[in-house]
């Protein structure tokens, strides 16, 4: 204790942050050595000033109402609002961002504030570093959704041209080796319209730009439009593709479920040179789970834990290098936004099992006869043959599209705008269906085409939508319109083909 007094002078004069005692008037009655290093003034060259020295001039109007609300309400606390809110004034004329803490004392019967005072130059320096790495993070990700918005549109529109003519030539071309050179050409078409989708689906998932839409999904629905996407597939590869029948509803987003799920399946194929591919469903009490199950060359057990980043490709042990690994980079994204859990088993030369588990909370149930009447619907080869009227700003597009729809027997008539086409189109005809592009270069849209016909016939015209972005176009309209269709660019024309029909059959039995 006797040197108890020796080390409070000690610690008050030599303290690691400038310490000053003003009085009631404003002036400073007690500083510490430490001033001298921070502010560049001696102690004895402070005691007695008023400390609006200490403050630039352009601050003291604001630290004189600092002062004033201070007396009124003395208390040990921060000075300013933020951190490097306030700044201090050197002997040079310098000014450097300061922490200043404020206590109160009373001596007697006067009453003095004690401030301690620190440089936070580095950290503001570090706190203005941030908020500016946000901003330009900011500013990136909304130049990334652009350019994402640009390349949907841009890149699929070529993709649709090469597409459908592709298609149009195989029912064109008598000579079987012609049309064996064109389905090759077809493959790897349809190769790069998987690489495109891929790249730009993973690019949205990871920007944040996708978000879900939620409704109730028939699993029923589901599977039937995955068995005809996969059902040629299966077959070329002799494949045995079987799914199990159910009456399950889930709540979730129908497009990002089938993302899933599409990408699960085509990998399950992919992999599988002969066998079975299956997907089924189970339930328990807390989760419903589907499980994607192939025959196919498996997985070894150390490349488990790597088979959902991006790029990574398993070695498949002499077959040929397929995609670019971004399929269950995709998949795990898709998961995490919905809410389920996606887990992968596999035995190397048995096969690979995907199970995705859903939480029942989202798990909806209906009746056998509810699901029938929802599939009842959407027999190509069932249709009479309806006039087609297309809207479509892309030359090369338009062509190629109108030329494969004439191939499949359809009466088509074709214009670029959406004045043109309320001039060509009238009057409509009752077993008309209208396809027309979302994005139209005179600033309307597929669905301002598609509303101005509905007015212009007094009825629900049957209309598909097509666009290189869907999912940004599904989420700018909700609910969705009656009577009609979106598909994504460049289009499945086994998927619009189906629409077509599905609208006509609608049609018929509103008749």
């Amino acid at each position: 204790m006797e040197y108890l007094d020796a080390i409070n002078e000690h610690l008050l004069r030599f303290s690691p942050d400038a310490l000053i005692v003003v009085d009631d008037g404003g002036l400073i009655r007690f500083a510490n050595e430490t001033v001298t290093s921070l502010l560049g003034y001696r102690p004895s060259e402070l005691i007695g000033r008023s400390l609006s020295l200490l403050i630039p001039e352009r601050l003291r109007e604001r630290h004189i109402s600092h002062v004033d609300r201070y007396v009124r309400e003395p208390e040990s606390r921060d000075m300013g609002a933020q951190v490097g809110d306030q700044f201090a004034r050197r002997a040079d004329g310098s000014e450097f961002a300061v922490a200043i803490r404020l206590a109160p004392i009373r001596v007697k019967d006067r009453s003095f504030v004690a401030a301690a005072i620190r440089d936070v130059t580095e950290r503001r320096e570090f706190n203005e570093a941030l908020v500016a790495a946000r901003e330009e993070a900011d500013r990136a990700n909304r130049a990334k959704s652009r350019f994402l918005a640009t390349a949907s549109h841009d890149l699929r529109q070529p993709m649709q041209t090469i597409r459908l003519l592709n298609m149009a030539m195989q029912k064109m071309v008598p000579q079987p080796d012609v049309r064996e050179l064109l389905q090759q050409q077809g493959q790897a078409i349809e190769n790069m319209v998987r690489l495109l989708n891929a790249l730009l689906d993973i690019s949205r998932l990871e920007s944040g730009a996708i978000r879900p839409n939620i409704a109730d999904v028939p699993l029923a629905k589901v599977f039937e439009e995955l068995r005809t996407e996969f059902a040629s597939i299966a077959r070329t590869r002799r494949i045995d593709l079987h799914f199990q029948a159910t009456d399950l509803v889930v709540s979730t987003d129908r497009i990002l479920f089938y993302q899933l799920l599409q990408n699960l399946l085509g990998n399950a194929l992919k992999y599988t040179d002969e066998g079975t591919v299956s997907v089924a469903c189970s339930s328990t009490a807390d989760a419903l789970t589907i499980s994607v199950e192939d025959s196919g060359v498996g997985i070894p057990k150390d490349k488990l834990e790597r088979i959902f980043d991006e790029y990574y490709q398993v070695d498949t042990h002499g077959m040929k290098r397929m995609g670019v690994g971004l399929g269950l980079a995709i998949v795990k994204e898709v998961a995490r936004l919905l809410g389920f859990s996606v887990r992968i088993t596999s035995q190397l030369g048995e096969g690979t099992q995907a199970r995705i588990r859903i939480p029942s909370r989202q798990i909806v149930v209906r009746s056998t006869a509810a699901q029938a009447a929802a599939l009842a619907a959407g027999d190509p080869d069932a249709h009479r043959r309806e006039r087609l009227l297309l809207v479509e700003d892309n030359e090369g597009v338009r062509v190629a599209t109108e030329l494969f729809l004439k191939l499949e027997g359809y009466e088509v008539l074709s214009t670029s705008s959406a004045a043109e086409a309320q001039m060509l189109f009238s009057p409509l005809r009752s077993d008309d269906v209208v396809i027309v592009d979302y994005h139209l270069e005179d600033r309307h849209t597929g669905l301002d085409v598609l509303f101005a016909l509905r007015e212009q016939s007094g009825r629900n015209v049957p209309g598909i939508i097509l666009s290189g972005d869907l999912q940004s176009v599904l989420r700018r309209v909700d609910p969705q319109p009656a009577n009609c269709r979106f598909l994504s660019k460049p289009v499945d024309t086994t998927a619009l083909l189906k629409a077509i029909c599905e609208l006509s059959d609608i049609r018929l039995q509103n008749a």
